[in-house]
């Protein structure tokens, strides 16, 4: 009998993730709050008091270095997704990989839409993403969003 891997547990990495996003959007300068409460769709909000205007950020990560990059994402009601690879190692790879700083992509929620998969999953696939080096750490994408009304 072949039993499965176990499930690794990586809520505590989640949770970084998310602050470590609230993180980088307020030392850019734009005030951010993570919702406490499971708010479905978004993690993090972020702001512009002068203008009025909010976006909706749900954060997505994943734990190993080697991963393929996607992450499911059954609901879309945000205006960001900001994709954080941790890098703390490997999971599918045999040969180590070394824990590095985490990479962190802001993809629109429609960029994001326009790679997922429509099946059970509802997985986005950022390989997939045209010129997607270019959302890496793009946070004038969210200022520009909150400097316009909605």
């Amino acid at each position: 009998m072949i039993l499965a891997e176990a499930r690794q547990d990586t809520r505590l990495e989640s949770e970084g993730a998310e602050f470590l996003i609230c993180a980088l959007l307020l030392i850019e300068g734009i005030p951010a709050y993570k919702t406490y409460t499971q708010m479905p769709g978004y993690d993090i909000i972020a702001a512009n008091p002068e203008a009025g205007t909010s976006a909706r950020i749900q954060v997505k990560s994943r734990w190993a270095s080697d991963s393929d990059q996607g992450f499911p994402m059954k609901n879309a009601d945000a205006d960001f997704v900001a994709f954080v690879m941790l890098n703390r190692g490997n999971r599918l790879q045999k040969k180590f990989i070394a824990p590095k700083h985490p990479d962190v992509f802001v993809f629109p929620m429609d960029v994001a839409l326009s790679v997922r998969n429509e099946d059970g999953w509802k997985k986005v696939m950022t390989k997939k993403i045209p010129d997607r080096e270019a959302y890496r750490e793009n946070w004038g994408l969210v200022r520009d969003f909150l400097a316009k009304a909605h």
